[in-house]
């Protein structure tokens, strides 16, 4: 049985429209309005993506977002009638693959859970050698999506991996924050590109030995990011 997009909103007329886009493209769905509901369904049977609601009845999105991201790296956007900037930025941080605002185009829901698919399927990297920094205080294998920082497995999402996998690839590089959108996350949408920061923030928690002078995730102050770690021979 094909694995399912499960749809968390608490409005059954945009619950309804969404499904049958969805079912129209291809995709086999499942919906509740219920927060907790949704976390029980993605561990019994895990989803391919899920569209979440921030405001449902019984919990906050942001915390449902949280629960599904422990469970696995499964994909989610966030759907929400908040449009500030600060806001979709938040909901980045806490691991958000994609953030749609209310009112939203149906097609260009489903189109954002393609490419969000998409972005998230392994890149086929079988030959390549791991990525080694600092004498091995970084590793990032790009056949398993793991990274080691200090010896020790990292949990990172596969935004942020595709995000940090790009600037270690180029060393020194500059990357604008729209380069890294279309590199590293493969399309683009307005106030996207600043998003990135949040991503970043959240690799930096992950990685660095001192967030506040990082020694792989560098800041080009007006420009972007690079990467400054040191490559193994």
């Amino acid at each position: 049985m094909l694995r399912y997009i499960l749809v968390v909103e608490d409005d059954r007329k945009i619950a309804n429209v969404i499904k049958v886009y969805l079912r129209e493209a291809g995709f086999r769905v499942q919906h509740t309005d219920s927060g907790r509901e949704a976390v029980k369904m993605a561990m019994k049977e895990l989803p391919l993506a899920v569209i979440l609601d921030l405001m449902l009845p019984d919990t906050s999105g942001e915390e449902v977002c949280q629960e599904l991201k422990e469970i696995e790296d499964i994909p989610v956007i966030m759907v929400t009638s908040k449009y500030s900037e600060e806001e979709r930025v938040a909901g980045f941080a806490l691991g958000a693959d994609d953030y749609v605002v209310k009112p939203f185009s149906p097609r260009e829901l489903v189109y954002r859970v393609k490419a969000v698919l998409k972005r998230v399927e392994k890149a086929d990297m079988r030959g390549t050698k791991p990525l080694s920094f600092n004498d091995g205080g970084l590793v990032i294998d790009g056949q398993s999506y793991e990274v080691r920082a200090g010896g020790a497995e990292v949990k990172i999402t596969s935004t942020e991996f595709k995000v940090l996998y790009t600037l270690a690839a180029m060393p020194g590089r500059v990357y604008t924050r729209d380069e890294l959108v279309d590199k590293a996350l493969g399309y683009q949408f307005e106030g996207y590109e600043r998003t990135i920061d949040a991503h970043i923030k959240n690799i930096r928690r992950k990685i660095e030995p001192d967030t506040k002078s990082p020694t792989y995730v560098q800041t080009v102050y007006g420009v972007g990011y690079r990467f400054g770690g040191k490559p193994d021979e």
